[in-house]
Formats: C-alpha cells, structure tokens, sequence
C-alpha cells in the first residue's frame, strides 16, 4: 500500500481550472470511437489520457486504479490520469514496440482547441522517432504489409505490398499460397512485419478466417481499410515521384503483379509517402522472391527462439541476443535482426560470408582494431533519414563527420591483412571504401564539416557554423568581440570610478530581463551610494546585492544583444544550407553504412565462435540435393551460454536413405527437444553464415525449417490446444519439400493414446514416403519405433531412411533412482522413464508407490505381453490386423464367457469352489481358441 501511495505521489498534479476543465470535455466528446487509439494530451509539463484511455494507462503501467482523478462533477465526469514526460515515454515505447494490439495519438492544445500533431503505429511510428530512440538504439526496422488476396479455383493468390519506412524500401510479391497461408506467414517473418493492412471486407467472410489466423500467428497488428484504397491505377505515377532514377523500369517491374499493384497503393496511401517532399527521389522499389531466402514461419521461430523475448532470462536465451556482439550504433543490431529472419540459400554467398568470418576468427588483431573502431561509428542510417526528411541540424551532421574520419583508418587495418582472404577482403570492402571515401565522396564532405563547422567548440557542447565560414557572419563576430571588448573596458573604468576591485566586489552580469548590468553586495552599497545616486541608475535591489547600470553601458548592451540577435539569425540560415548541403551526400552515407554493418554483423559472428569456451567451427556447405546433414559434437549455442549449464555434445547424422528420417525416443528431461532443436539452430546459424557450435558440420542447405515443438497457449483465440498442434502439423505437410528440414515434438499428446499414435504414424509415413525431407520427431509412442523395422514383420512394409535413437537414461537397480547422461545413442528406448521424471519432480511417496503399481498392472495386459515373439523382436505395438470373421466369432465367444462368468452366484460359493469353475472355464476357452488368432492373443 506504502508502494502505491508513493508511486501516486509522483504522479504531475492535473491542474485544470473549472473554465478549462469544461472546454477540455466539450472537445474529448467530440472525438471519434477508436477502441484503439490510446489518446494523450500534451499539456507542457505533463500529458494527460481519458476515459478508457486512462483506466487502461493506470492499469497496465501504474499497476493500481488509486491513480485515477475525476475531471468535471456529476454525470459529466471523466477518469482522467497525468503522466510524466518519462512515463509518456514508457507508454509510447512499450505500444509501439512492444505491444501490438494498440495506437499511440498526441494532441496538443487549451481549452477545447486541440488538434492531432502525431499518430503512431506498431508499423509506422516515424513521428514518435525521436521520442523512442532517443536514448534506446533502434533495433528492428519494422515493415508494413498490405495484402491483397484473391481466392479462385486454384487456392487463393496472395498480392502483398510492402513498405520499410527507415531503410527507405518499396517491395511487391505476388504467389499462390495453400489454405494455411503458409507462404504467407514465411513472408511476413522474412520482412519483419509489424503491421498488416486487409481489405475491410476480408473480415467478414470465413474463407479468409485462416489468413487472419496466419496473422495472428506472426504477432503482427491487423488494420483493416477501405477496399477502394487498394488500387494500382495511379501507382506508377506515384512511384515514380518516390523512386530514384527512371520511371521506366518502375513501369515494367509493375506491369508484372495484378493483385500487388493494389496492395502498395495502399501502402503508399496509408503510410502518406506523398505527402512529405522529402520522400520524393529517395525510395527504391523492388521485387521480394519467397526463394530468395530461407522461409521460416512463427513456429519455427518460436521454437528455435531466434529472437528476444521479454520472458527471457538474460539475452543469451536467444540466437538473437547471443550472436549479438555488434559495435555500431544500431546498424549492426538492425541487419542482424535481417539476416536471422532471412537465412541464405545460395551456396556462394553463404560461403563467401564463411570466409570472412573465418578471415576475422584466425586474425585477432585484425577483429580487435576493426571493432575498436566500429565502436564509434554512430547510427548512419537514421542520421541520413533525419538529413532527407529536413530534421537535422549541427548535430547530426557532427555525428556523421565524426563517423566519416574513422573510414581511413578502417580501410587502413583491413589493408594490412595479407592471409588468404586478402583478394575478397579487397574486393568486398576495401575496394567499396577507397570508393565512398574520394575526393568526390566523402572527402568532399569532411573538408565542408571543417571549413563550415567550429569544431573548437564541441568540447563545450555548441554546434555552431564557424565564423570564417561566411563573410556576413565573420563581420558579425569581429563587431560582437569589440563590442565584448568595449563592455570589458567600461567595467574596468566603473570599478576605478567606484574604487571597488573589479570582478571581486564589482561584476559584470548578463541577463534576460536587464541585460547587461553591474551589481554589487549590498555590504559594499553604501560605500559607494552617493555616486550611484549621481553617475548611475539604480534597477533592482535584492539579497545577492544591488543591479545598476549606465547610459553609456545600456547603448553598449542593446547594440551587443543586436548584434548577437542577428548572429543567431545567420548561424540559422547557414545551418541550414549546410545542413541541406549534407544531404546530397546521401547516398554516400547509405553505402557506406551498408559496408560498415555488413562488417559489423560478421565481425560480431567472428568474436561469438573465437570467445566461446569451446570454439565454434566453419559448416561445410553443400547444395540442397547433394549431401547429407551430419553435425558432430553438436551443441546448443544459447544452452551452453547458460552458466549453470555443462553441455555434453552429440552427433547427429541425418543421412540419405539411411537415417534421413529419425525417430528419437527417451524420458522426459532426458534431452531430446535440445537435441532436434539444436540442429535446427545450427542449421540456421550454417545459412545465416555463421560458424557453429559443432566439431565438424556438413549442411545440405535447406529452404526451409518446420518446427513442431509443442502447442502453444491458443486458447484465448479459440483454438484448443490439440487443434493448434494439428494446424501447425497441417502447415508441415502442406508446405515442407524435400529440401526442408523438419522438427517435430511430442506430435499426437493432445488427444487419446489410441488417436494421438494413430495419426503420428500416419504423418510419419507421409513425410518419409512423400515429402522425403530430413526430419527429427521426439516422441512417447514407442510404437513408432517399428518403422525402422528392416524386416518388415508383421505386415508393416518397410521404409526406407528410417532410423532409431534415444537418449540415454541410467536406472540404478538398488535405489531405483534416475540418471541422466544426455547422451543420443542408437536404438529405439527400453523402457519409459515417467515414474522417475516424477519422483524428481518431488512427488509424494504414496502417490509414487500407486503409481508403480498400477502400471505394473497395466504392462501384464501391455501388447508387449501379449504379442508373439516374432513381434517382440521388431519392437513393433501396433495393432496386428485379424481377419474380420475371426474376429467377429471370437468376441462372440468372449461375450459368452464373460455372460457365464457374470451369473457365477458367487454370494453362495466359496473361494475353491469359484476357482474351480473358473479354471474349468478358461480351459474351455482356450480349447475354443485354438481356431481363433484373435482370442490367442490373451493367452
């Protein structure tokens, strides 16, 4: 209570008098319903949110509804809360990165005039720019889709319009896509989606139900618009004011989509890219190919956890935090973010990545000066925007200046490298560099910063256009150093005149009510108050002493703040046309960054592999129809960062018709998610060209990664826990090829032993036989394991590249207890560890004992006990197929005996006598069973 009572005190007092109060209120009804929005008012020193807007601030982030205040009486009152401007910040952050299920508006304004300056979006949030990063880097680039779908006999063509508002990029794609949307989803993830915006009309049928599903899936907001804005009509027109360079190839690219020509009008639309001038000649425009890259989906995602997460525990819980090693301000951070979204499928350049890592791993010295250097190179990409957009000043083009001097000098260690990578290294950047940094590039830009700038004064904080920059400027300093000069003066003669020693009884002040004046302690007025009354004008008399001044000392004053007036007015004029200057460099400091991040990234990879307690190792790369995927000593990277863990390695050898499709079995606990999933990760890491954490690694490169690791909490959306489990099983089948790489856990546990194995083993043999794509499946039925059955026994046929393997588990036969070895062995596993699981979990004794015994039970009437050996030795419980008569005449006779056996009147006989008839009725059933297979199987 004492915390609330405190959180409360802080909060800015809401200081609205009657009049404003009520003109306040006219407005805030006059506002349209957006159960959106979150609405605040900037008031100065303090905002201010309303109604549901502020029930739902004090709720989410002051934790407690004592936050609240009631402005106006009566019927008319509304909950209003204030914010401070650092809790403004946290509300805006936390919307616009974080959440997406919300809008951001400021207004600002008196009375009952206000008007809307700002709108954010969890995909478009330019206006709040400054405001979210101004002491956070930026991390993602987030992007906006528009979908355009139409549905036809052959599935539903998706046309998708894209907009990357920071990196300044146009896309179009256009592909079919199957009732899942499973395209659909890989798109959005590679883009980095953030926000979503469908035709009105789309969400009120129930054949697109599935493309919000797909969605919903990515995390991504959905903001519906009117089918009219989407229209292609005047989109190359539009475009061609936006892009740089001809219109022409814009009008080709175009003529090529029907449905995505719509979509990006629709960006172009919502995001209003024509309505800023600074947008015009500076955007690109491109095609995105789904098969470009690696398609990942939401699950797989999750699953491999490639990026942060608030619940994370440290960043090393992540791919994304733990291969985040980068030293530039937010440009490496942001590529990163790309790349893992966006892992490469071309051999080439995945090696050409390999090798400069490898460059940067066997060369410490090299790695260590290059970062060194990389540290201090500021965010290029956002100070470039700011310069386009015309928000820049001194500042930002210091910042670039102060990034541009450290070029030579990278340029220069990467040129004393002479290993084996020299000529790449060379063609990728040094080359590139000598280019951007000439005498037409950025030597022509540092020389105008040094020339235009005053860098003397940065040490003092003051950006400031140097006075020999500009000849109006430099007479207006000469004339404002002597009129400094002749105040000096006059304050040497005052203090002579006064007999007072100057500075120490006499000073010279400066301010914005008097300006320049002299003042001195009231102790030392009296001394000279005679002549104060006679030669001076006395103006204020306080307790730090008596301000008086002069005629001669006022002209010089007035003409001094003149002069300094008209200084400021010229500073500002050149600024800008410094400023504006900058800017044409562009596309320089857009090149450059490039470099730089491409560096940075690949650097951070260099010092993850070489830092590591065990290095990592260089993948061999093959392409996708060639090669098997074998990983020895394979490791998690972000488990064995976890200082509790001590990692023990495996191998994984996923081998074409051999052990291409394998079924891991083992107890809880015992290690098999962090084994299917730790090749996923490395098979990531391998195509996003990063080493791994491997002895030895050869990759067969995949298009793609299914991931199947457990169903997650849906049931707010309505989906329960087993249909999530089928629906991603469905993307799997719908989407997979050959060439995928898939990772199923635990399919089937959502629903009844008999349903769940059923349909396990029927995906099984679907993936095996049809999609022939390399597959780990972690699983409880250890029924499945009869797949790998070379021989094929009891009628199952035999399956090619099917191989079993468990991790192994040790139960010592005295104290029955329970160890893990986490090691993956061949073989299918023995037994089923989940009694001891739950003695670790702390299980009472009694409920352990209950619990033994009654599987005891159950494994008598288990089918290993009741199969013939011939399918003991396959490992094999599926069920045996009977001949439909045989088994309809043997559960007739079962029904009889168990008729007979339920009119015994046992009431009346004793115990000898009852199992006497008992055994002379099992010895009769067994005589009848001779003819029938299926009563055989109980004896």
């Amino acid at each position: 209570m004492d915390e609330k009572l405190e959180e409360q005190s802080k909060l800015p007092e809401l200081k609205l008098d009657a009049r404003q109060a009520q003109g306040f209120l006219k407005f805030f009804k006059t506002l349209p319903k957006d159960l959106r929005a979150v609405r605040l008012f900037d008031r100065r020193d303090y905002y201010t949110a309303h109604g549901d807007d502020a029930t739902f601030i004090a709720k989410t982030y002051y934790h407690t509804t004592a936050a609240l205040r009631q402005l106006g009486n009566g019927f008319d009152a509304l909950s209003s809360v204030s914010v401070s401007r650092n809790m403004f910040e946290t509300i805006a952050r936390d919307i616009l990165l974080e959440r997406m299920d919300r809008t951001l508006e400021l207004y600002e304004g008196s009375g009952s005039n206000w008007r809307l300056v700002k709108s954010g979006t969890p995909g478009n949030f330019g206006s709040f720019e400054d405001i979210l990063f101004a002491n956070n880097e930026m991390q993602d680039s987030p992007a906006i889709v528009a979908l355009a779908p139409n549905f036809d006999q052959n599935g539903c063509t998706v046309g998708l319009g894209y907009v990357d508002i920071t990196k300044r990029v146009l896309g179009l794609a256009e592909f079919l896509d199957d009732s899942h949307f499973t395209n659909l989803e890989s798109a959005l993830v590679a883009l980095g989606c953030r926000e979503c915006l469908v035709p009105t009309e789309t969400g009120k049928s129930s054949e697109y139900r599935p493309l919000y599903d797909a969605i919903s899936r990515c995390g991504v907001m959905v903001t519906e618009r009117k089918k009219t804005e989407f229209k292609g009509r005047d989109l190359v027109q539009d475009l061609g004011r936006l892009v740089k360079g001809s219109v022409e190839p814009v009008r080709d690219l175009v003529s090529g989509f029907e449905c995505a020509a719509g979509a990006l009008g629709c960006i172009l639309s919502y995001a209003e890219l024509l309505a800023d001038d600074s947008n015009y000649g500076n955007y690109t425009v491109k095609q995105y190919n789904l098969n470009s890259y690696m398609r990942l989906d939401s699950a797989a995602m999750r699953a491999l956890n490639v990026m942060e997460s608030k619940s994370d525990a440290n960043k090393n819980f992540s791919l994304f935090g733990l291969m985040n090693r980068t030293c530039t301000a937010g440009m490496g951070k942001r590529l990163l973010h790309m790349w893992l979204k966006q892992p490469l499928l071309d051999v080439d350049e995945i090696n050409c990545r390999l090798d400069l890592v490898q460059a940067f791993v066997e060369d410490a010295a090299l790695r260590q000066d290059l970062r060194q250097h990389l540290k201090r190179i500021s965010d290029i990409e956002r100070l470039t925007r700011n310069l386009e957009r015309k928000r820049a000043g001194l500042l930002h083009v210091v910042k670039l200046y102060q990034s541009s001097i450290r070029i030579p000098y990278i340029k220069s260690v990467l040129e004393r490298y002479d290993g084996q990578f020299a000529t790449l290294i060379r063609e990728r950047y040094i080359e590139s560099l000598e280019k951007w940094s000439d005498d037409h590039h950025l030597n022509k830009f540092t020389a105008l910063v040094e020339t235009a700038v005053d860098l003397d004064q940065l040490e003092n904080g003051e950006y400031l256009i140097s006075s020999a920059y500009d000849p109006s400027l430099s007479a207006l300093k000469d004339e404002q150093e002597t009129l400094e000069q002749q105040i000096h003066n006059l304050h040497k003669q005052t203090a002579n005149d006064l007999d007072l020693p100057m500075d120490k009884s006499l000073k010279l002040d400066k301010g914005t009510q008097f300006g320049h004046v002299f003042r001195i302690t009231k102790k030392e007025e009296p001394k000279v108050r005679r002549q104060l009354n006679s030669h001076y004008i006395v103006l204020e008399t306080r307790k730090d002493g008596v301000k008086f001044t002069n005629t001669k000392l006022k002209k010089l004053g007035d003409r001094y703040q003149k002069i300094v007036d008209e200084y400021k007015s010229c500073q500002k004029e050149l600024v800008a046309r410094v400023v504006q200057t900058v800017a044409s460099f562009s596309e320089v400091f857009e090149g450059i960054a490039g470099l730089l991040s491409e560096l940075d990234v690949l650097l951070s990879f260099a010092d993850l592999a070489s830092s590591c307690p065990t290095a990592y190792t260089r993948p061999n790369i093959s392409p996708p129809d060639l090669g098997d995927i074998i990983l020895e000593g394979c490791r998690h990277p972000c488990v064995e960062a976890q200082d509790w863990v001590n990692f023990i390695p495996n191998d994984c050898r996923l081998v074409r018709g051999e052990s291409w499709f394998q079924i891991i079995t083992g107890p809880n606990m015992g290690g098999k998610s962090t084994y299917i999933r730790q090749v996923g990760v490395n098979v990531l890491m391998a195509q996003v060209g990063s080493f791994i954490p491997c002895d030895n690694a050869t990759i067969s490169i995949r298009d793609c990664i299914f991931a199947r690791v457990g169903a997650g909490d849906c049931q707010l959306r309505g989906v329960s826990t087993f249909m999530q489990e089928m629906l991603e099983t469905a993307s799997i089948l719908k989407g997979a090829t050959n060439r995928s790489l898939i990772i199923i856990d635990e399919l089937g546990r959502g629903t009844s032993t008999y349903d769940g194995f059923g349909l396990a083993w029927a995906i099984c043999e679907h993936i095996v036989e049809e999609i022939k794509a390399p597959t780990l499946f972690a699983t409880h039925f250890h029924e499945l394991t009869a797949l790998a059955n070379e021989n094929g026994n009891n009628g199952h046929k035999q399956i090619a590249g099917v191989a079993n393997f468990h991790v192994s588990a040790h139960i010592d036969s005295s104290s029955r207890k329970l160890t893990m070895l986490y090691k993956v062995q061949p073989g299918a596993c023995d037994q089923s560890f989940g009694i001891h699981v739950a003695e670790f979990a702390n299980f009472p004794q009694s409920v352990v004992a209950l619990a033994r015994a009654k599987a005891s039970e159950l494994e008598d009437f288990s089918p290993n006990t009741i199969m013939p050996n011939d399918c003991k030795e396959a490992a094999s419980k599926r069920k045996r197929e009977f001949d439909p008569h045989d088994v309809s005449r043997g559960t007739a006779r079962a029904r009889q005996f168990l008729q007979d056996f339920a009119q015994f009147p046992l009431d009346k006989m004793d115990l000898d006598e009852a199992l006497q008839q008992l055994r002379k009725m099992r010895t009769n059933l067994e005589r009848d069973a001779v003819d029938s297979q299926w009563l055989q199987q109980f004896f």
